[in-house]
């Protein structure tokens, strides 16, 4: 009798909604699923539509920013799995928009805080889970400069080059790192940034999920 295999683990932190959410459910089909967010409902909605499907999740309702909790996310894993195949890291908070001399200094303390800290705690947490074969992606939005974006452009764009430092740093030796790049999509915080925007014209975060994860595939 063949012995079945336990499917590889992906972690996905940012997985409540938009395309977090689109990624999680489409990794579910080949992946356990471990799906991080600070939104229990919203959680609990994606692993609805991953077990209709006939997948599985692991649930983990965590703040990112909480440095105790991500250690002991990891640990759990390390523990629970022995390491992981993926991390998609799509969380990141989006700060309204705001002229520079306007930004609001508790907006910008929490996009630090989400988009550039706790990437920095969880890349030396994630590489030993991942080893040498595993891969990490990272979303790019770049956004730094242009106008009204100062706290969630700067921010975002620090988080993009801490990825791309560990790239390059791993780039012979894994894990592999990729950077890739969603096209418009139909999400509220698209919505939010561009009110009034013909969302006809704009990606679904479904498709866009499909259409990334397939370029994944074809960097082996």
């Amino acid at each position: 009798m063949t012995e079945l295999q336990d499917p590889p683990v992906a972690l996905v932190t940012g997985a409540s909604r938009g395309l977090g959410a689109a990624l999680a459910e489409a990794l579910a089909a080949t992946h356990h699923v471990v799906a991080v967010a600070r939104t229990v409902g919203a959680l609990e909605a994606l692993d609805d539509r991953i077990r209709a499907a006939g997948g599985q999740a692991t649930l983990a309702p965590m703040d990112i920013t909480t440095r105790e909790a991500m250690a002991q996310l990891c640990r759990g894993i390390h523990d629970r799995w022995g390491g992981l195949a993926l991390w998609v890291h799509a969380a990141v908070h989006t700060a309204p928009l705001s002229p520079a001399d306007h930004v609001d200094a508790r907006d910008l303390e929490r996009s630090v805080a989400t988009n550039v800290t706790a990437t920095g705690i969880l890349i030396p947490y994630v590489a030993p889970l991942l080893g040498r074969d595993g891969q990490a992606v990272f979303l790019d939005d770049p956004r730094a400069g242009e106008k009204f974006f100062g706290a969630y452009g700067a921010t975002k764009a620090a988080q993009v080059a801490l990825a791309r430092s560990w790239q390059a740093e791993t780039a012979q030796t894994g894990p592999r790192v990729h950077v890739l790049a969603p096209r418009p999509m139909a999400t509220a915080t698209r919505a939010r940034f561009f009110p009034g925007e013909d969302r006809a014209a704009l990606a679904h975060p479904r498709d866009e999920a499909a259409r990334l994860l397939a370029a994944l595939r074809g960097t082996g």
